[in-house]
């Protein structure tokens, strides 16, 4: 099993930056990437980036691509979100998740971290 514990959240103004973190434990020695979700009130849950483990190739959601930036800490089983720019719209409940290399899609999820961007 992989336990997931995010932080960093919180209340920031539009055009403010936050830093979020999720640092992983437990059979960790299987991850193949770590990824970003969010999801506001009333919506489905968003991809938003995600970084491979061991080449740390990345992708980024349309929304935050140019805002958002993904970086992980290997030695710290850490990933981390810099998100620049922020919006309202960015308000959501963000929760990391990591695939391993014997699943397709993401298998274990954090309980998430709360950010809230007001305007």
């Amino acid at each position: 099993q992989v336990q997931l514990v995010e932080s960093g959240g919180g209340l920031v103004q539009a055009g403010g930056s936050l830093r979020l973190s999720c640092t992983a434990s437990g059979r960790t020695f299987n991850t193949a990437a770590m990824g970003w979700f969010r999801q506001a009130p009333g919506k489905e849950r968003e991809f938003i980036t995600s970084i491979t483990w061991s080449a740390g190739s990345t992708s980024y959601a349309d929304s935050v691509k140019g805002r958002f930036t993904i970086s992980r800490d290997n030695a710290r089983n850490t990933v981390y979100l810099q998100m620049n720019s922020l919006k309202p719209e960015d308000t959501a409940v963000y929760v990391c998740a990591i695939r391993t290399f014997s699943s397709t899609q993401y298998n274990f999820w954090g309980q998430g971290t709360q950010v809230t961007v007001s305007s």
